[in-house]
């Protein structure tokens, strides 16, 4: 019994070792594809219409014209800065929103 079990522990062994070997390094493609996903999800605050704006929670029609009249935004932390929006509904929208540069 115990020459089987060597026997498989080094089968076994092979086989983990193998696996190691052939995962390729970096990041996974899935988990690639998900951040590209999440960030394609996000909202340009410099780019977005009064309607995509007025989409986002605590945003209306009186804070998204506000938002479009302030741009172009550098960061979208900005929106507090320039008091565009108060600081409670950034905190309900800064991870819905990106602020690109061209």
């Amino acid at each position: 019994m115990s020459y089987l079990r060597m026997v498989f522990g080094a089968f076994f062994l092979l086989a983990v070792i193998g696996t190691v070997d052939s995962v390729p390094p970096g990041p996974s493609p899935v988990l690639a594809a998900a951040e590209k996903a999440a960030v394609a999800d996000l909202l340009d605050i410099n780019t977005a219409t009064a309607d995509q704006l007025k989409a986002l929670p605590g945003i209306g029609d009186a804070y998204s014209e506000k938002i479009i009249k302030g741009r172009p935004y550098q960061r979208k932390d900005e929106l507090v800065l320039k008091k565009i929006i108060p600081r409670a509904t950034y905190e309900g929208i800064k991870y819905k929103i990106v602020a690109k540069q061209k």
